[in-house]
Order: C-alpha cells, then sequence, then structure tokens
C-alpha cells in the first residue's frame, strides 16, 4: 500500500490531511471528501479567505464541485445560489406558498406537496450568512459536515466503521424527502449530529455529476476522526479495507458473488 496504514494506526491524533487521505485511499473513492463550514458571522463569512467563488449564480451542488472535483477550497452566500431548495433548507429565506408550486411534479397534490416542503431539513431563518466547502484533505477549518458521495458498497463500509469508530448507535436511520437531497441531506445532519445518506435528487443528479449511481453520504464533522481511526484501525488488523466475504481485501468490494465456488482464478501456465 502506498498509505502507511501501521503507523497511522498508532496515531493519537489525524490531522484532517490523514483523515482525507486515509478515506480516499482505502475506500478508494472517485472524489474528494467536502469539508463544509456554516458561517453565523458576517464578518468570519468575509473574512474567510477562498480559493474561488461561484461565477455566475449555482445550485449548491455545483458549487460543492469545486471541492469534490477540483481541488479548490470555495465559498458562497446567498447571492450566489441559484437553487431556491437549498436557499429554504439553509434558512436564507422561508417557504412559501410559491414554493410549494415546484413540488406538486412530486405529489400531484397541492396540500400534501406543501407538508413535504415543510417537513424538509432547514436551518433557522435569516441567521446563516454563508458556507465555505474544502477538500478533506486540504480543509482550513473544523468542518461542521463531511459530504461525501460515494458508490452504496463504499457508503457501507463507511457506515459500518461510523458505527465502529464512535460506538454513538449499533444501528443508523436515514432522512430522504421529495427534494433537496444534498442540502437537505446536509443540513439534516447537522441539525441532527447523526450520519446521513439519501439518493441524488433532481437537481444533484442532473447539475452534481452524480449520474453514475452513486448516493450522498453525510458524516458530522465531529466524527470524521473517529471514522477514519476506525478504518486505519481494521485495515491494520486485516490489512486492507474490504468487509465483503473474509475481511482484509485491499478494495471494498473484491468479490462478485460472495463465497461463489464459480468466481475464483487460477495461475497463468
Amino acid at each position: 500500500m502506498l498509505l502507511n496504514v501501521k503507523a497511522l494506526s498508532e496515531r493519537e491524533q489525524l490531522t484532517y490531511a490523514e483523515m482525507g487521505e486515509a478515506l480516499e485511499y482505502l475506500y478508494k473513492l472517485d472524489y474528494h471528501p467536502v469539508a463544509t463550514k456554516f458561517f453565523w458571522n458576517r464578518d468570519e463569512y468575509d473574512n474567510f479567505q477562498a480559493e474561488k467563488l461561484p461565477g455566475p449564480k449555482m445550485t449548491m451542488c455545483q458549487i460543492a464541485l469545486a471541492a469534490r472535483m477540483n481541488d479548490y477550497i470555495i465559498k458562497a452566500d446567498a447571492e450566489n445560489l441559484l437553487c431556491g431548495n437549498a436557499k429554504t433548507c439553509l434558512g436564507f429565506r422561508g417557504a412559501s406558498d410559491e414554493e410549494v408550486e415546484g413540488h406538486v411534479k412530486y405529489t400531484a397534490d397541492w396540500d400534501w406537496a406543501k407538508e413535504c416542503l415543510l417537513a424538509k431539513p432547514m436551518l433557522p431563518v435569516g441567521q446563516l450568512k454563508g458556507f465555505a466547502m474544502a477538500p478533506l484533505h486540504k480543509t482550513p477549518f473544523d468542518p461542521d459536515v463531511v459530504f461525501m458521495v460515494v458508490n452504496p458498497l463504499q457508503a457501507y463500509h463507511i457506515l459500518n466503521d461510523y458505527i465502529g469508530g464512535t460506538k454513538s448507535s449499533p444501528a443508523l436511520q436515514f432522512n430522504h424527502t421529495i427534494n433537496s437531497a444534498v442540502c437537505g441531506g446536509m443540513v439534516w445532519a447537522y441539525n441532527e449530529k447523526k450520519p446521513n445518506m439519501n439518493t441524488m435528487c433532481a437537481g444533484s443528479y442532473t447539475s452534481g455529476k452524480t449520474e453514475k449511481g452513486e448516493v450522498n453520504l453525510f458524516i458530522p464533522g465531529q466524527d470524521i476522526g473517529a471514522v477514519a481511526k476506525q478504518l486505519i484501525k481494521r485495515a491494520a488488523v486485516y490489512g486492507g479495507a474490504s468487509m465483503v466475504g473474509s475481511p482484509g481485501q485491499e478494495w471494498p468490494g473484491l468479490h462478485v458473488c460472495k463465497k461463489c465456488p464459480m468466481v475464483k482464478y487460477k495461475d497463468a501456465e
């Protein structure tokens, strides 16, 4: 392995760079985990030095791309957001009857669409001043939430490591709404201080470069170190990150079919 797992397993504390590198290498992630910070003070937001700002207005999913796929530190506020769903979930505006109209397509029922809108996770209206996103391995701040786009088997391993590393709960439950997968999913994880996982919504699928069957995964910022340490601990004990079949394979999900006698290999002559 390119990563010195044994040395990392002996560390009492990991840096964010070490956490990010371990998550990316051992889980074989396609994208950087995204550290996200919410700013409640306007001066703190204004003085935060980002590497990039949105040019035109963008969805929150598109803003996350700067960190997730381009390795940039980026910040944004309400003026940068194109997506009304994100504005409502982040508390940049209150829910309105006008917004309900955009949700009727999911329910074919106006009154029920309003109930579904009001059930979304939301931050207090008018309090958030902006947010920043950074690749976890270079984050300059302690993240409130770490956002990942992963395949379902990677999510399986990450959530198992959350359970093993935090010992906060032996089972997990998640929050799904009829829209707002990334913004609402992140806010729910922040509000509840629990991990969250959901499918792509229409916006994150079409605007967020999430077209390969991935899921959205959110880990509370204060727990990302425990997840990384548990992953490293298992890799040091078993030789790899995979829990599928006999533990210890380097690639999570190496087995094509668990213990199938027809899926095996022999030495070439």
